[in-house]
């Protein structure tokens, strides 16, 4: 879907860089510096409009949460929201998850959640899927031993490809939901997408997974 430029986002990214931070390669292996504690750490990738990263926040105030967005008209939503709600332990990234291990030192992370990730139809366009063993690599560096890779979205063939490549991977399924919203799990924070998608009786599925 495209985005309606935003000639005042550059403005306010500069004016909120203790949200959305400028020089996130400068911050590998000092995130829990940032945030002033040594609470575990989460990670969205491709955080939207902020929707989930904020919710969530709000829910568990013990754990720092990080959202990656490559694009600037969307991520000044999330900025918003978080400035909003005044939560204390979100932080976010206008970068490309590409570089993800540029970021983050390994072990750095507990958990990455891909929210309704682009499912890339077309076969040339795979290895851009955020399932794609080249992504699975770079999340496998940055999350600890425990770690947890938690994915939702309500395209299923994108949802079939990446069970397949979890498994190919080596990953061990934890969770596989092929109707979220019908388990009726009262801590599922819905993004934009997802409640969108809902309403309108389509089926959300979800996957957990460890390396």
């Amino acid at each position: 879907m495209r985005q309606r430029n935003k000639p005042w986002a550059d403005d306010f990214l500069m004016e909120h860089q203790e949200i959305v931070i400028a020089e996130p390669k400068e911050n590998k292996g000092k995130w829990k510096k940032i945030f002033g504690n040594t609470n575990p750490i989460h990670l969205e990738i491709g955080t939207g409009k902020g929707q989930f990263i904020v919710g969530m926040a709000d829910q568990y105030p013990g754990i720092n949460f990080i959202g990656i967005e490559m694009a600037k008209s969307i991520i000044v939503d999330a900025a918003q929201k978080v400035i909003g709600s005044e939560q204390q332990n979100v932080l976010l990234v206008n970068e490309n998850a590409n570089d993800l291990e540029e970021f983050f030192a390994e072990n750095e992370v507990s958990t990455i959640y891909l929210n309704f990730s682009d499912p890339w139809p077309k076969n040339r366009h795979e290895k851009r899927r955020l399932s794609y063993y080249t992504f699975l690599a770079q999340y496998q560096n940055v999350l600890s031993g425990n770690g947890e890779l938690i994915m939702k979205t309500d395209n299923r063939s994108l949802f079939e490809y990446s069970l397949v490549s979890f498994s190919t991977y080596g990953l061990q399924l934890e969770e596989v939901s092929l109707d979220l919203h019908q388990l009726n799990d009262a801590t599922n924070v819905m993004t934009e997408y997802e409640e969108k998608f809902s309403n309108k009786g389509q089926p959300i599925y979800r996957c957990t997974a460890k390396f």
